[in-house]
């Protein structure tokens, strides 16, 4: 926790926009410091990015490519995506790849922005299934879901950046 303390408030904030990518989270993050503990931090985080205003949390999921699809480049946040997604991406038939396309796009029409799940540990098949009963979902109630789907990313991202840090 020193080190994740000590950082310079700018450099700080910077690191924390790959793990979520709204800035006020970053900047509530920062501005909670010092925390007492790894857990008390990590509570903190998810707990923050629930409670993002929803412009905010739409920030935040600009940095998530759609379900299925590789994040591109050699930014952090996509190494992290990539990773996240990769036993979603190893399990899937072509069929489940094509129904996940065509369940992203009703959902993007209904929504309007990218269906975000924690997709860690997960096959592509169970988050097809998560697509599909999410988008029975009112406005209201899948923002709910989002923000915590985005908080527990973010928390996960979170944790190994303290472990790169020491």
């Amino acid at each position: 926790m020193n080190d994740f303390d000590a950082l310079p408030a700018a450099e700080l904030e910077a690191e924390l926009l790959a793990v979520c990518a709204a800035p006020a989270w970053g900047a509530a993050v920062t501005a909670g410091r010092p925390y007492p503990s790894r857990e008390a931090l990590l509570h903190a985080a998810g707990a923050l990015v629930r409670g993002l205003s929803w412009d905010e949390v739409l920030k935040g999921l600009s940095a998530h490519p759609r379900i299925g699809e590789r994040a591109e480049g050699a930014a952090k946040e996509a190494a992290w995506s990539r990773r996240e997604q990769s036993t979603a991406a190893s399990t899937a038939d072509d069929a489940t790849k094509a129904e996940l396309v065509a369940v992203n796009r009703a959902y993007e029409e209904k929504f309007g922005h990218v269906f975000l799940i924690f997709a860690s540990g997960r096959s592509q098949a169970e988050i097809l299934a998560a697509a599909k009963q999410r988008l029975g979902n009112d406005e209201a109630a899948e923002r709910t879901v989002v923000a915590d789907q985005l908080a527990r990313i973010a928390v996960l991202r979170l944790e190994r950046m303290l472990d790169e840090l020491g």
